[in-house]
């Protein structure tokens, strides 16, 4: 229940917020602050959490269904 948490949480925050998200991910990542991403880096994050939010859902829901 508490995995399912957090990934709702990531999920969130990079469908709302995918530049920050990101952006603290490649500051732990990488020694020089001069990494320049890709435009399309931030739309498969938004991408991303979508998916993690909608699979985190969809699991609630079929675990309600079969207790």
């Amino acid at each position: 229940m508490a995995f399912r948490l957090l990934l709702l949480v990531i999920g969130l925050v990079e469908l709302l917020a995918p530049k920050k998200m990101v952006d603290f991910w490649m500051g732990l990542a990488s020694k020089d602050d001069d990494v320049e991403l890709r435009p399309w880096v931030y739309s498969v994050a938004r991408l991303e959490g979508a998916v993690i939010v909608l699979w985190v859902l969809k699991r609630r829901r079929g675990r309600g269904k079969a207790e």
